[in-house]
């Protein structure tokens, strides 16, 4: 493509991510408005949960359709039903229409996540790659921070309902954009392999009963989803084994660098997005602050990421991609590490600002290393797969992670309430969280609020032991650079037109 062409598009596709990945943020400061006009409250959580099912769910998939059919009209189907799904959220009457049409949303902004990112790897070379990758992943962590930000001004100034109008404008400009923008490179067979029905069935609801058995482990029917979808995935690998074009290529997982890279989205993911959900609790619940204060303790998390993504990718140019990440991962580790400090000794909150300050610079430093390697090692033609593979571990990592430290959490907090002689079943932590009730605090919120403190050392814990992890899966990369990889399997781009 031209110059201007490849500028355009990668426009279009920057402001659809960003679009996408804010809102899984933005809607949080918009929800007790919606509930106060909606009602539903007892269905406050699915109208997060809907959109994580289903955004999760398709991200394989999409990347196999990017494959099957090209970028553009998968990329065009996929924001047709983000946008579609956010109108329709706007205009919602009840909790009900919500949350189905959250779950539409949520359809496009999982396809639209991979697709940026697989644009990425299929216009630009290496170099070009390199240097973008780390602009594509700081669109991300900015959108993270703006989301309740801008959720909180769209609420206070005109009606929450703009939350999800505002969407509409900008994605139909990046729509335009990369639908006029883009050209694709012919494919070398005129006929298309027929799309793998069962393997999209099977993968979509194993996924479906995995997140929802993870959503928490402690309810025993939980447990019967996370067996059916051990099964449904049982089926699938038998499937996918023999279907001629499968959806998830088992092949992939033979290359080193693949399974490496997936085996660090799932501990890495772990570790941060289980933190992230756990540190403004303790913030605000422990060490006393504001919400805005809670809220406040994940920037320095977030601007890590942004700049060490955009440094990284470049370092990719010079240096050794698994030294790289590497590095990165003995960051976090460090930055797990520092976590249990303020639990330990009850320091303030500049000891939970610099831990996570470490843990966003690698996380910055080995997410844009492992996925520049896996688009430089793999044929064209799995670009697609590969690449929202990659992005599918990392999901997955951090709803196990949310779901395993809540359990760690909350058997924490009752055994240290029971050992001070106090009925878990009789205490909130409302009392510690709302600054109404914060003026009235008793010797029972006192109890509590060291209960969680202990309990959380090990939500902490726990984060260390999957940062070491994923280190020791980092250690496994094979060695030598991108380009080294690159000239073993060269991956073809776009074509001008």
């Amino acid at each position: 493509m031209s110059r201007t062409r490849i500028i355009v598009v990668t426009a279009g596709v920057m402001m659809s991510l960003f679009l996408a990945s804010m809102e899984s943020t933005v809607i949080a400061t918009a929800m007790p408005t919606i509930v106060s006009q909606l009602g539903g409250i007892d269905s406050y959580s699915w109208v997060f949960t809907a959109f994580m099912l289903t955004s999760t769910t398709v991200v394989p998939v999409f990347g196999k359709l990017a494959d099957i059919y090209g970028i553009r009209p998968v990329y065009l189907v996929a924001i047709v039903l983000f946008l579609g799904g956010s109108l329709l959220c706007g205009m919602a009457g009840s909790m009900t229409e919500l949350i189905i049409y959250r779950a539409i949303q949520g359809i496009g902004a999982g396809g639209l996540l991979p697709l940026s990112f697989i644009t990425i790897g299929a216009i630009f070379s290496f170099e070009q790659r390199a240097r973008m990758q780390g602009f594509f992943s700081s669109v991300w962590g900015v959108s993270a921070v703006a989301g309740p930000l801008l959720g909180g001004f769209l609420v206070d100034t005109i009606s929450w309902r703009w939350v999800f109008y505002v969407n509409i404008v900008p994605g139909l400009i990046a729509a335009a954009l990369v639908g006029f923008a883009l050209v694709e490179r012919k494919r070398e067979s005129a006929t298309r392999p027929a799309i793998d029905f069962a393997g999209v069935v099977l993968l979509s609801i194993g996924c479906i009963l995995l997140l929802l058995g993870l959503s928490d482990v402690r309810a025993a029917q939980n447990w019967a989803a996370l067996i059916g979808a051990a099964i449904c995935f049982g089926i699938l690998s038998w499937v996918e084994r023999r279907a001629a074009d499968p959806i998830v290529p088992l092949r992939l997982f033979q290359a080193r660098s693949f399974a490496v890279a997936c085996g660090h989205g799932v501990l890495a993911g772990f570790a941060v997005f289980g933190c992230v959900t756990f540190i403004p609790l303790y913030a605000q619940a422990v060490l006393g602050t504001t919400a805005t204060g809670a809220g406040a303790t994940l920037i320095p998390l977030m601007l890590g990421w942004v700049f060490a993504s955009i440094v990284g990718s470049r370092l990719l140019l010079r240096i050794s991609y698994r030294s790289l990440a590497m590095f990165g991962m003995v960051l976090l580790t460090i930055g797990a590490a520092l976590l249990l400090l303020p639990t330990i000794s009850g320091l303030g909150m500049i000891q939970l600002l610099i831990p996570t300050a470490f843990m966003g610079v690698g996380m910055g430093l080995s997410i844009p290393a492992f996925l520049i390697t896996v688009q430089s090692s793999v044929a064209r033609n799995d670009l697609g797969a590969a690449t929202s593979t990659v992005q599918f571990s990392r999901s997955i990592g951090g709803t196990f992670g949310v779901s395993v430290m809540g359990a760690v959490l909350a058997a924490g907090l009752a055994a240290s309430l029971t050992a001070a002689g106090v009925d878990p079943s009789t205490v909130s932590l409302n009392g510690l969280i709302d600054p109404l009730k914060k003026s009235t605090a008793s010797t029972l919120d006192g109890t509590l609020q060291l209960a969680l403190g202990s309990a959380m050392h090990w939500v902490f814990l726990i984060a260390l032991v999957a940062s070491i992890g994923a280190l020791i899966v980092t250690t496994l990369a094979p060695r030598g650079t991108v380009r080294s990889i690159q000239a073993a399997q060269p991956t073809p781009t776009i074509s001008a037109e």
